[in-house]
């Protein structure tokens, strides 16, 4: 039988929990795009297009950290890297 002395829900734990679930999928996501971006350079530019593509790695992993730092907006910064990261993939490839 079910006990009558349950405790409530704690609905600011789930939606902290939810918000903080949101953010770091956005920033993941981000991050992830990134290194594909840069798996591209590595598979398919010359020497300068490596340097660039490990420089680009090392990027998003201090953007991506800096972001979870930040909460709400974290995505952002990853999200700048990335866009650098593309622009750079269409010029050496």
């Amino acid at each position: 039988m079910s006990e009558d002395n349950a405790s409530a829900m704690d609905y600011d734990s789930h939606e902290r929990t939810y918000e903080a679930f949101i953010n770091f999928s956005k920033i993941g996501t981000v991050a992830v795009l990134n290194i594909v971006v840069c798996l591209i350079l590595f598979a398919f530019g010359g020497t300068t297009a490596v340097v660039f593509g490990w420089l680009m790695l090392i990027a998003t992993l201090v953007a991506t950290a800096i972001g979870m730092a930040l909460g709400a907006s974290g995505w952002i910064p990853p999200t700048a890297v990335f866009g650098l990261t593309v622009v750079l993939a269409v010029l050496m490839v």
